[in-house]
C-alpha cells in the first residue's frame, strides 16, 4: 500500500469548508487540515475540534499572509515580487508568524502538527527563512512537519509555478532543522472540474502515488452546503462543493483499493 496524507486547507474559512472538513475527518476521508487562524470564525472552529477529531487527523497552521488582515497583508502577487527582492520587513514578517502560532497554540494548547501555506506562501524567500527560525526556535528538532508544494511535473504549468516559489529551498532548511517534511504535493487543478473529471484526476494521483518520492500528500478543498459568503470571498466555492461529492462517495474509496493507497496521519513517516 503506498501510504499518502490526505489534507484539507482552508479550515476556519467558512461554515460550509468546516462543516465539510469534519465531516470528511468522521467518514476516515481526511487524515489532515490546515487552519486560517487569522478568520473571525476561527474561535468558534477551533471548539469544533474535539479530542476525536484530533485523534483521527493532524491538524496544521495554514500560514496566512494573503487572505485575511494584519499588519503585513498583500494580494499573493505583490507579495511574490516584495518577498523575491527581499522587499518585506523582516521584524514584521517574523512578528505575522508569531501572532498565528501564538493564536494557535492558544486556542488549542498545543503546536500545530504540520505548517503549510495559504497559497503556498510559507515556500516564498524571506517568509520561509523566518518561518523556520521560528519553529527551531519554539520546538526545536521536534517541531511540526512541512508540506512541500512540489507538484508532479504532469499538474502543468501551475504545478511548475507553485514548485518554483521555493519548494527545493524550504525543503533544504527542512532538512537542515531536522523536521520531516513531505516531497510531493499532489491535488494541483485550475478549480474547474466536474465530478466525473474530478475523480479522474483523483484516480490518476493516486495511481501515480507509487512512482514519485514520498512522504506525498494530496490536497483539496472541500466544503458542503450553500455558501453564505460573497462569491468575491470564495470564488472557490463550486469547486470546494464537486470536491466535497466525490471524496465523500463509495467511489472515492473504490479508488483507494485499486490503487492501493491508505490514507495516513503525519506520524506515520515520522515512525517509518
Amino acid at each position: 500500500m503506498t501510504p499518502i496524507i490526505m489534507t484539507a486547507d482552508d479550515y476556519a474559512q467558512s461554515a460550509e469548508i468546516d462543516h465539510g472538513i469534519l465531516a470528511l475527518i468522521a467518514m476516515g476521508r481526511l487524515t489532515a487540515t490546515s487552519c486560517l487562524v487569522l478568520s473571525p470564525r476561527w474561535p468558534q472552529a477551533a471548539q469544533q475540534l474535539t479530542s476525536q477529531i484530533r485523534q483521527s487527523a493532524d491538524i496544521g497552521l495554514h500560514l496566512d499572509f494573503t487572505q485575511f488582515t494584519h499588519e503585513l497583508a498583500h494580494s499573493l502577487g505583490a507579495l511574490i515580487v516584495k518577498s523575491t527582492f527581499r522587499m518585506l520587513p523582516n521584524a514584521k514578517v517574523k512578528r505575522v508568524i508569531q501572532r498565528q502560532l501564538d493564536i494557535f497554540e492558544d486556542a488549542l494548547g498545543t503546536p500545530p502538527d504540520y505548517v503549510d501555506g495559504h497559497q503556498h506562501v510559507h515556500q516564498l524567500p524571506q517568509i520561509r527563512d523566518a518561518l523556520m527560525d521560528e519553529l527551531t526556535r519554539r520546538y526545536g528538532s521536534h517541531g511540526p512537519w512541512i508540506r512541500i508544494a512540489r507538484p508532479p511535473l504532469s499538474d502543468g504549468f501551475k504545478g511548475m509555478v507553485i514548485k518554483a516559489l521555493g519548494a527545493a529551498s524550504i525543503e533544504q532548511l527542512a532538512v537542515d532543522k531536522n523536521l520531516l517534511n513531505t516531497k510531493t504535493l499532489m491535488g494541483v487543478y485550475g478549480f474547474n472540474l466536474t465530478a466525473d473529471l474530478y475523480r479522474q484526476h483523483l484516480a490518476n494521483w493516486m495511481g501515480m502515488a507509487k512512482s514519485l518520492p514520498g512522504p506525498i500528500a494530496l490536497m483539496c478543498h472541500p466544503a458542503c452546503g450553500v455558501s453564505t459568503t460573497d462569491p468575491l470571498d470564495d470564488p472557490i466555492f463550486a469547486a470546494r462543493r464537486t470536491e466535497y461529492e466525490v471524496l465523500a462517495s463509495a467511489q472515492f474509496s473504490a479508488l483507494l483499493d485499486q490503487a492501493r493507497v491508505s490514507l495516513v496521519r503525519g506520524n506515520h513517516f515520522k515512525s517509518a
